[in-house]
């Protein structure tokens, strides 16, 4: 993946989430001037940086680096709770995870 590819694919993960940069900032616990000067800039993150980017999104750096995507079908009702699930923040998803977690005790 070349320098420019990463910013395109930032870019791209921001926009299947409906997420502004400033929301991936905070998602990533980096400073919204440095995001924003890497992406007008198209200056390539650090590694440390981009781990936080991944993070922020809920990847891994090598799903980041992986060139080409493995074949996952999904019903329609999983796409659409994966699909609210990434739009969820840091603080919710975790909940999220615990109830879901609660919900499997029961059984």
């Amino acid at each position: 993946m070349r320098d420019t590819e990463v910013i395109q694919h930032i870019q791209e993960l921001c926009r299947e989430r409906g997420w502004s940069y400033y929301r991936l900032a905070k998602e990533s616990e980096i400073p919204y001037s440095t995001l924003n000067n890497m992406m007008t800039r198209t200056n390539i993150p650090t590694i440390p940086t981009l781990q936080k980017l991944c993070d922020g999104f809920g990847i891994t750096m090598s799903d980041f680096f992986h060139e080409e995507a493995d074949v996952l079908v999904l019903t329609a009702d999983q796409q659409e709770l994966l699909e609210l699930y990434n739009r969820l923040d840091h603080n919710r998803k975790k909940i999220l995870k615990a109830y879901m977690k609660g919900l499997l005790m029961e059984v």
